[in-house]
């Protein structure tokens, strides 16, 4: 579709999806914000139902992907919009600070979440639309480390200003980031779609026609279930591990440093470490080796719960571990799964693989709460390890399953 230089297409996508990862890390901070003020564990875990519309953006993609203007950009007729959209959201939850106004700051998150989930059908649709081959891990990396980058702007930088901002501060500054981002991308010119994906692309029953014949190739089930159990165990230890620090008596402006910062930092060398990987060995390969390291790195997190009280070194290292390793695999996991997306589609069935993603993950982050209060943090950091282990049995079927047109990094797309 693009003949836009690959440097050019790298820096929109990492700028794209930084502008996704600025509110998600306000977000990932709200939980220390939540427990300084006494809201409970249990209110806490069910706080991740505010995701809900990541997990069921899968119902309007189709719309994303047959709908959009020509002239000012398909792709673009959709993420201009939902960026302004979730800027002026960020402004109003500035006035509903959770000691005076949770449930106002709750329906707004949601509604940030519908809007950034919509913006992310549009943004992976025109990455699926940009990319090919051997272009898909350095893409990838673009993505997820625009998307931490992002995270770690709001919770590393913004956050720690909590005391001399406020927090209409805060969310006053995503706004207004927001906003620049919509200015910026305005001016883009969106390259026009290939005569065959814009008749695939003709009405939605072709749309959902394709997305369900691509369901039915060899391996797509052994994929979808891959995509959503691969998170199950780190999604039961991370909404607890800042509750369980506020707890052994460190103060949220610690947490961010070490998790949102020192962390994040990590994470982002591990993603670079991942789309390095996918671009030199077969994508699955990279999947396995990312997996197996990222559950080893969860043993760390869990040793900090058999401590009478973790000191700060070793909180940082099981912190870094955890964060370099799972940046890896995310990197690889998404490069992967777009290495599967029939192209004339990509929105939809990119979304669809993201979705099933968030399935995955939403039952253990909703319980986990309930889990740390009736089986304590260690017991609770245990199993999510070991599910983590036991995740990599499903390597098995999947390789069996692999087309043999997968053969080495990114050749397939």
């Amino acid at each position: 579709m693009s003949h836009l230089p690959q440097r050019r297409v790298l820096a929109l996508l990492f700028l794209l999806y930084m502008a996704q990862g600025l509110p998600f890390g306000f977000q990932k901070e709200l939980s220390s914000f939540l427990r300084e003020t006494g809201v409970s564990l249990d209110k806490i875990g069910f706080t991740r139902a505010l995701s809900a519309p990541w997990m069921a953006k899968a119902l309007w993609a189709p719309l994303v992907d047959r709908f959009g203007s020509d002239r000012f950009g398909r792709r673009k007729s959709w993420i201009v919009p939902m960026l302004i959209l979730l800027a002026l959201t960020c402004v109003a939850a500035g006035f509903f600070p959770p000691g005076r106004g949770l449930l106002g700051l709750l329906a707004l998150i949601l509604l940030m979440n519908l809007f950034a989930a919509t913006q992310d059908i549009a943004v992976d649709g025109l990455a699926v639309d940009l990319l090919k081959g051997k272009a898909l891990g350095p893409a990838n990396t673009a993505q997820v480390v625009g998307y931490k980058a992002g995270m770690l702007l709001s919770s590393a930088l913004l956050v720690p200003l909590y005391p001399w901002i406020g927090w209409h501060g805060i969310l006053w500054s995503l706004g207004g980031l927001l906003f620049v981002w919509a200015l910026v991308l305005s001016g883009w010119r969106e390259p026009p779609a290939s005569e065959q994906v814009a008749e695939t692309r003709r009405s939605l029953r072709a749309v959902v026609t394709t997305m369900l014949e691509s369901l039915k190739q060899p391996g797509s089930l052994w994929l979808v279930a891959f995509v959503a159990t691969y998170k199950i165990g780190e999604e039961l230890v991370d909404p607890m591990l800042r509750a369980f620090l506020i707890d052994a008596g460190y103060r949220k402006e610690q947490l961010s440093l070490w998790i949102g910062s020192y962390g994040m930092v990590a994470s982002l060398l591990g993603s670079a470490l991942g789309g390095w990987t996918a671009t030199r060995t077969p994508l699955l390969t990279a999947v396995t080796l990312a997996s197996l390291l990222r559950a080893f790195s969860m043993l760390g997190q869990w040793y900090l719960t058999v401590l009478d009280r973790p000191g700060p070194v070793a909180v940082i290292l099981a912190t870094i571990a955890e964060h370099f390793c799972g940046g890896a695999l995310t990197t690889v996991m998404f490069a992967f799964m777009m290495s599967r997306v029939n192209k004339a589609i990509g929105g939809t069935h990119y979304t669809l693989l993201a979705c099933v993603e968030v399935v995955g993950k939403l039952p253990p982050s909703l319980l986990s709460g309930v889990l740390a209060r009736q089986l304590g943090y260690s017991t609770l950091f245990a199993v999510g390890t070991a599910l983590s282990f036991l995740f990599l049995l499903l390597l098995i079927p999947l390789r069996r399953s692999e087309p043999e047109t997968t053969q080495a990094a990114g050749e397939t797309g």
